[in-house]
């Protein structure tokens, strides 16, 4: 064979095997290809799955019932002053239901604010109003305890007590903040927010007729008795 005819064949055979290397990348591209789209395919498929998953688990869901709320109201920038008028209140009660300072209208009221029910302080103080309860009556004076206590823990704090005097529920602190009862308070060292033990006594006229604060509560339910009927 001569060396031209050798060479030609040399070419010849190069090219062929330049071509199945073309086709072999061309059939492993086509491969790759096809498994990225099959598996862009199986996620977009697993994610419309997991979309349709969470919104049914949304309709199923049940809405959550809300706990009553109080209220109360006080005009921005006054403070609670003895002859100011009484801010209007709506808190649940122990034993169910809700009570309102239009509840009262034309009688006497005494709100006494405690900071926690079933507390060493706060029993005394309770059982003190609740001892003289009849008397408040006879003086045409309605007598109300306050404090942050949820209602549960209101009636648990009555039924153990055996006490008369309705107790409220102030959780959002509407009233204790209207009424200056919910403020700074210190105790060993540290800082914090709670209640004030406050009692108001509210005249048959819805005004404000005599404020306590800081209360010590010895001797104290005999003293308010003795102001409402003073008025």
């Amino acid at each position: 064979m001569s060396k031209k005819t050798r060479k030609k064949s040399s070419n010849t055979i190069g090219k062929r095997a330049a071509t199945k290397v073309a086709r072999a990348a061309r059939r492993s591209t086509g491969t790759s290809a096809a498994k990225t789209r099959t598996a862009a395919a199986k996620t977009k498929g697993k994610t419309a799955a997991a979309v349709r998953s969470q919104a049914s688990h949304k309709a199923d869901s049940k809405a959550l019932k809300s706990k009553p709320v109080g209220s109360a109201t006080k005009a921005p920038g006054v403070t609670l002053a003895e002859g100011a008028k009484a801010p209007a209140f709506s808190l649940p009660r122990d034993g169910g239901g809700s009570v309102s300072l239009k509840d009262f209208a034309g009688k006497k009221l005494v709100l006494f604010f405690y900071p926690r029910a079933d507390t060493p302080g706060c029993t005394r103080e309770a059982i003190d109003f609740t001892r003289l309860s009849s008397a408040f009556a006879d003086a045409d004076t309605a007598v109300l305890g306050i404090s942050a206590d949820t209602v549960k823990a209101q009636e648990s704090f009555r039924s153990k007590h055996q006490l008369s005097v309705p107790l409220l529920s102030d959780e959002q602190h509407s009233m204790l903040e209207a009424y200056g009862a919910w403020g700074e308070k210190s105790m060993y060292g540290r800082t914090f927010m709670g209640t004030i033990r406050t009692t108001v006594l509210v005249d048959s006229n819805g005004k404000i007729a005599r404020l306590w604060r800081h209360v010590k509560v010895d001797g104290h339910a005999d003293e308010v008795l003795a102001a409402a009927r003073s008025l």
